[in-house]
């Protein structure tokens, strides 16, 4: 994993008009069980997670890992941002040897609606475009969520294909920092 990163990581704190993209610290354990806990979160994913269940696997400084920002909204988590290699063997590539670098995010229901994926993620990618300005990112989502295909349409991902995975139809799309932007 951390062959993905040219660039040293953790990189320092990346600011936005209204969030800070950072590590984990021991303070954000709380907001990655409520993520993971959140029937609201898990419908796109594959479920919540029992609570307990979490409370006991999630370690004290969860999420510490190359790829991996918290998002972070006047001192608390939000949600996280990752970016992490695709796995060769699922269906969505753009390249012949797969590897792409996969874009997730997943965030609290209060902070929905207020435009926080859409300032986040696109930090994410600018910073990414700076480490790697040749690799391509992908982006796979359930059709059925509309809120994932709007923000993929605003943060410039193109439709490469659409496939059936884990029972629903997928949309998969790419984002180039070589495109034009439009």
């Amino acid at each position: 994993m951390t062959g993905l990163w040219t660039a040293a990581w953790p990189p320092a704190p990346i600011r936005t008009e209204r969030l800070v993209l950072r590590e984990s610290e021991a303070r954000d354990r709380a907001a990655f069980i409520e993520l993971f806990a959140s029937p609201e979160v898990g419908t796109y994913i594959g479920g919540a997670r029992p609570r307990a269940e979490l409370e006991r696997v999630v370690p004290e400084v969860p999420g510490r890992r190359p790829g991996l920002f918290v998002i972070d909204l006047d001192g608390a988590m939000i949600g996280m941002i990752t970016l992490d290699r695709r796995d060769a063997g699922r269906p969505g590539h753009v390249r012949p040897d797969a590897g792409e670098v996969e874009l997730g995010y997943v965030f609290l229901p209060e902070a929905w609606g207020c435009g926080y994926a859409a300032e986040a993620c696109a930090a994410a990618l600018g910073w990414f475009a700076d480490a790697l300005p040749s690799e391509p990112v992908v982006l796979c989502t359930q059709t059925a969520n509309d809120r994932a295909m709007r923000l993929a349409a605003k943060l410039g991902f193109t439709e490469v294909q659409r496939f059936e995975e884990y029972g629903a139809e997928q949309w998969f799309g790419v984002w180039s920092s070589l495109a034009p932007s439009g």
